[in-house]
């Protein structure tokens, strides 16, 4: 286990997201004519796992470089030419994890953090610039006069002008466009408010005035800029969705010529085309199989935990997997006109349309911003017309507009967030929306997936009293000799149960059917109903054929995520209404709801289907909370209200989700539901500080009662007040 902890780059994500920055932004081919390989590998969640994979992967000849992000749950491989994806994922699959190939040429470079790197460098600046200030501030506050005071002004405005003109670019272009747009938002009093003291301290610098507010027009930057970093910081900087989509439809395919197999991209497949696909491929297009038999798993799209049975002339979609037997199909659909592609343009409109959020703060500065502009103004014209002097009207008006700057607001929601996510994060949940929490806290109806949400999305035998040793035996030798998950189940119970494979001869496996041998003399069948002459089932099964008897029925079961059961219950105590929707059949997700207890379920569901009941519920004003895992969910995660993945959960499915849940167990959802609300109760008491604030203070600054030093100091007093009622949730338990 040590050697698998040992240090590596790639284990830490903030680490890892510049390697993976630079492996998506690159081209297909290395510079030393290396192949780039992408994987998307979902089964990734530790240090040892990043360490096993690429220790796997450089292993293997020809591979000179592997790198595994965490954060993105991806492997970037470089390798020789002639080394094939299909090896590399092969040969992650046999050290226990699963992989799927990414197409690299469709995601693009923007796993780096450039933004908050360049808040956080402004935020510096800024810091370093208003400490300086201050301290020349001090001799002038402690007695500097006329000329010595004149320079001291001077040198500090040489400090002040440059680093505003760096430091405060975000809130000047920001007021830039929204004054171009025709509309007021925080930024154009702050911008206001900035340059109103710059210009006043230089006016009164130049007329050798006893004070300059350089000092307070660096805090105002600083203490904003910092607002606007812990803002930023609450946000996971995620790729799209429909992007994610994109990048695992399957980039190349073997299509027939002539009788021969020619790998081509799948840009270059047109209508009518035969494609030949090997067992564990995905299928690249939308297509009717025109030869062979085989089971498809279509798990990751439509949530069917059971293989389907495919045979000549049954349609196929693209991004469906192709279990155990060779496949001949002709494209009906190739393109954007595949079903993963249209699913890829649902999650897109989903996603724009969950943008229209208006979060809190955006509401307040619809309301906030016209008022301080009008309050200002009037201060400005009343001093001017009662005093007769500029320098005092404008002195006055400068020290309304600093001490109404919404520094204050702009901390009340970012302080809350950034504190409610770190108590989050404790129990095992990342945020990676900055109105996550807002919307979160105004959930009623919670939609849960089954497969792989509410279960582990593995199988497993459920193994009756009577069943005789011998027969599992039988069953473990016949499954051996099959990659299906239903036989992988057997082959886990039997070991488990201490049992070893029975003497079975001439072992093979029937595409589409099942595993069938010798032994003892007679032939054993493992596999489908029909194939064993057994009666199916409703739940899932495989038989077993020994003998002239009934065939044995193995019956299996979805394993519960931790956490599940007391996950519903909590969230039905708290008055929520609790829903599961599922492609699975009807008799198995009937099963697992009455199981937890969740009143109302839907079965056989579709992607376009979850999605759509989605916005029904909306339309009927409920608030709706996914939590969903697959690829089938992608589109109902993004049309949802607020929406939960789990770190297990494919890409797409993370990056359409507004929440990740780190680990395995799902009882923190109803915590987070309850901190949530507790925090949006903090944002709007921050809100009402805010306020209270600037009805206390904006009258003494009208009255000509606080020079912008003062007003400055003021801002940063309710500021501190409202970083301390943030701290209030981070106490709470």
């Amino acid at each position: 286990m040590t050697a698998e902890l040992r240090p590596s780059f790639s284990a830490c994500p903030a680490c890892a997201a510049g390697p993976a920055a630079s492996d998506l932004a690159s081209r297909d081919k290395g510079g030393s004519g290396d192949a780039r390989l992408m994987l998307s590998v979902p089964g990734v969640h530790c240090a040892a796992c990043i360490a096993k994979i690429e220790r796997g992967l450089m292993a293997c000849p020809g591979v000179s470089a592997a790198r595994v992000n965490l954060t993105l749950k991806r492997a970037s491989i470089t390798a020789a030419p002639e080394i094939d994806v299909d090896q590399m994922i092969a040969l992650v699959e046999g050290l226990g994890y699963e992989a799927h190939e990414l197409d690299a040429s469709a995601l693009r470079a923007t796993a780096t953090d450039q933004a908050g790197r360049d808040l956080l460098m402004r935020l510096a600046v800024a810091g370093f610039a208003s400490m300086n200030v201050m301290l020349l501030s001090v001799a002038v506050w402690s007695g500097a006069a006329d000329a010595t005071r004149d320079m001291f002004h001077w040198i500090s405005a040489a400090i002040a002008l440059p680093t505003i003109a760096f430091s405060g670019q975000p809130f000047f272009r920001n007021a830039w466009h929204s004054l171009r747009s025709g509309r007021l938002n925080m930024d154009v009093p702050i911008t206001l408010a900035i340059l109103l003291a710059i210009g006043t301290s230089l006016w009164e610098t130049a007329l050798s005035g006893h004070h300059a507010y350089f000092d307070a027009a660096l805090t105002l930057v600083f203490f904003l800029l910092a607002g606007r970093y812990l803002d930023h910081r609450t946000r996971a900087i995620a790729r799209s969705a429909a992007e994610e989509l994109t990048a695992l439809e399957v980039p190349r395919a073997w299509r027939l010529e002539a009788g021969d197999e020619v790998q081509v991209a799948v840009a270059e497949l047109r209508l009518g085309d035969l494609i030949r696909v090997r067992p564990g491929g995905r299928m690249p297009v939308d297509g009717v199989i025109t030869e062979g038999t085989s089971e498809l798993d279509r798990s990751l799209l439509t949530g069917e935990t059971t293989p389907v049975f495919a045979a000549e002339g049954q349609a196929v979609s693209a991004g469906e997997m192709n279990l155990t037997g060779p496949l001949t199909l002709r494209a009906t659909a190739v393109g954007s006109d595949t079903s993963l592609h249209r699913m890829a343009d649902l999650v897109a409109v989903a996603e724009a349309g969950r943008a229209n959020y208006t979060s809190l703060a955006d509401r307040a500065a619809k309301l906030y911003a016209p008022g301080v502009h009008i309050l200002s103004a009037l201060a400005f014209l009343g001093w001017l017309i009662g005093t007769g002097d500029m320098r005092t009207a404008l002195n006055i008006a400068a020290a309304v507009l600093i001490i109404t700057c919404p520094c204050a607001l702009g901390l009340a929601v970012p302080a809350v967030t950034t504190a409610a996510s770190g108590r989050l994060f404790k129990r095992g949940m990342l945020i990676k929306d900055a109105t996550a929490l807002e919307r979160l806290a105004e959930v009623d109806t919670v939609v849960f997936d089954k497969t792989g949400t509410l279960t582990t999305g593995t199988p497993t035998l459920e193994v009756p009293e009577a069943l005789e040793p011998h027969a599992l035996a039988v069953a473990m030798a016949l499954a051996a000799g099959s990659s299906h998950p239903l036989s992988q189940a057997i082959l886990a119970a039997a070991q488990q149960l201490g049992i070893g494979p029975a003497e079975v001869k001439n072992i093979s496996e029937v595409p589409g059917y099942g595993t069938e041998g010798i032994w003892q003399g007679g032939r054993v069948r493992l596999g489908r109903a029909s194939w064993t002459g057994a009666d199916a089932l409703a739940q899932t099964a495989a038989y077993l054929q020994m003998g002239q008897g009934a065939p044995l029925a193995l019956t299996f079961a979805d394993t519960l995520r931790p956490g599940a059961a007391e996950a519903v219950a909590a969230l039905k105590d708290s008055g929520k209404h609790v829903m599961l929707m599922s492609g699975d059949s009807a008799p198995v997700v009937q099963a697992m709801a009455a199981r937890l207890g969740i009143p109302e379920w839907e079965a056989e569901a579709l992607p376009q289907h979850k999605a759509a009941r989605i916005t029904a519920l909306a339309g009927e004003g409920h608030h709706v909370l996914m939590v969903g895992d697959g690829l089938n969910d992608t589109a109902a995660l993004s049309a949802a209200h607020v929406s939960i993945s789990p770190a297990s959960a494919l890409d797409a499915a993370r990056a359409a989700s507004d929440i990740v849940l780190l680990g395995a167990d799902l009882s923190p959802i109803a915590d987070a539901c309850a901190i949530a609300e507790s925090a949006t109760r903090r944002i709007r008491e921050n809100f009402q500080i805010a306020t209270v604030y600037n009805v206390l203070a904006v009258p003494l600054a009208v009255a000509g009662l606080a020079t912008p030093l003062i007003a400055a100091l003021a801002m940063s007093t309710s500021s501190i007040i409202v970083s301390l009622n943030a701290l209030r949730l981070k106490g709470r338990t």
